[in-house]
């Protein structure tokens, strides 16, 4: 069996290192990160290293499960989870999920959650045998670029008023993934002041929150919400983004519910894309 030991007791290069091994050969391609960007990669996931924990092999780390607690949800959600491949098929990976499951139930929990790709079948065994259910699909959209057309008036909010509201929201919602609400996008929002911060649109029952990236040739749409039956007002968040950057591609990462937007979405024209994520969740005892 692996030995477990606290993210926090683990030096970064040891950490960058296993990272960048274990996911050479990710789903949607290598993922790469330089030892610089760790901390920010770690704070953009809200990882809480105390909670997270490495699985050491013969002096090496092979896998590990980084935590990231939602105070306001009363649940721990596993941010990234990974093995090094000669660690694979060991049985690691299920210790460590097991471990996170016990301590969650342990501290007094009422849920975990995490998500996973649809197209990542020996994770998604994996998560279904350990009681993970699924309970949202998370869906990534893309609008081609388009000409110039007209599109409704929406209001521009300050970021502060913008986390008000995603805090609301959260208390309100069930199951909101972590990277579209306040305490990721809030850190996102610190980390690039440049010449291409973050921006929040409210319309109605609606908000958005987007940025255009550095290269300038596509806008993300990082958070976008709607708990209106008719998803009209996120609708024409989405028309106004479109009017607003006509010919540019317009992005939406695999983190959008399609009951709080991505329905929206498809009516303004984006195109939902064929990767995409559960988001899973298991009630502890």
């Amino acid at each position: 069996m692996p030995s477990l030991r606290r993210g926090d007791e683990v030096p970064a290069a040891e950490w960058h290192a296993a990272f960048t091994e274990a996911f050479c050969d990710y789903l949607i391609g290598p993922f790469v990160l330089s030892l610089a960007q760790w901390p920010g990669f770690l704070a953009r996931q809200g990882v809480d290293l105390a909670l997270s924990r490495a699985a050491v092999v013969r002096g090496e780390l092979a896998a590990f499960a980084l935590v990231a607690p939602r105070p306001a949800t009363r649940r721990w959600r596993l941010a990234t989870m990974g093995a090094r491949p000669s660690a694979r098929g060991s049985g690691v990976a299920a210790a460590l999920l097991d471990d996170f499951i016990g301590r969650a139930t342990g501290t007094g929990l009422a849920t975990v959650e995490l998500e996973v790709f649809a197209a990542n079948e020996r994770a998604w065994r994996l998560y279904r045998g350990r009681g993970f259910d699924v309970v949202h699909p998370l869906m990534g959209y893309e609008r081609p670029p388009a000409a110039q057309a007209p599109g409704p008036a929406v209001e521009a909010v300050p970021l502060q008023a913008a986390w008000s509201w995603l805090a609301e929201a959260e208390a309100r919602i069930a199951d909101l993934p972590l990277q579209v609400t306040a305490p990721v996008l809030r850190v996102a929002a610190a980390a690039a002041p440049g010449s291409h911060p973050l921006q929040a649109w409210r319309h109605g029952s609606a908000q958005m929150v987007f940025a255009e990236q550095p290269s300038g040739a596509a806008v993300v749409v990082h958070s976008l919400i709607d708990d209106g039956p008719a998803q009209a007002d996120a609708q024409a968040l989405a028309e106004a983004l479109a009017a607003r950057y006509p010919g540019r591609t317009l992005r939406v990462p695999a983190l959008q519910r399609p009951d709080l937007g991505g329905q929206a979405l498809e009516c303004a024209g984006f195109v939902p894309q064929p990767m995409h994520q559960w988001l899973m969740r298991r009630t502890l005892e």
